[in-house]
């Protein structure tokens, strides 16, 4: 059984819907540091993609240092090195760019955007949208 889920949408490839969900999971807390991780073969069957595919979903995962190979044990949830905040903004700074533009040709206005993050934030981190604006104000003085 795969311990996160995936929704497959047209648009995206196989490949980076199923990294996106595992790196969801593991970044929601739904899979934790040393959770095991699927195998090629049962993330091939499971997710009916090809071996292929997860061989290079896992390569990913591994590289990018969210998952490692414990020999004996198999695939796990690697333990998460601490970096600073201007660290983990810069790992999305593309991501930043490409929703900005987008929301600009879409006419929406900074605060519309801003408040559809919190909801999405709230929804994943469990924390009340007022929590989350008032931990912002915090970190801004």
């Amino acid at each position: 059984m795969i311990p996160f889920r995936v929704t497959f949408r047209p648009g995206g490839t196989i490949y980076e819907q199923v990294v996106y969900a595992a790196t969801k999971a593991m970044i929601s807390g739904q899979l934790r540091p040393g959770d095991a991780f699927p195998s090629v073969r049962v993330l091939s069957k499971e997710l009916k993609i090809n071996p292929n595919t997860a061989h290079k979903v896992i390569a990913y995962l591994v590289s990018a240092g969210l998952l490692e190979i414990r020999p004996g044990s198999g695939t796990v949830v690697a333990k998460r090195p601490q970096a600073s905040r201007a660290d983990k903004t810069k790992l999305l700074e593309e991501q930043f760019e490409e929703l900005v533009v987008e929301g600009k040709r879409l006419g929406i206005e900074l605060e519309d955007m801003q408040e559809a993050i919190l909801k999405h934030w709230k929804r994943l981190n469990g924390k009340d949208a007022a929590d989350a604006g008032r931990d912002e104000g915090r970190r801004a003085r």
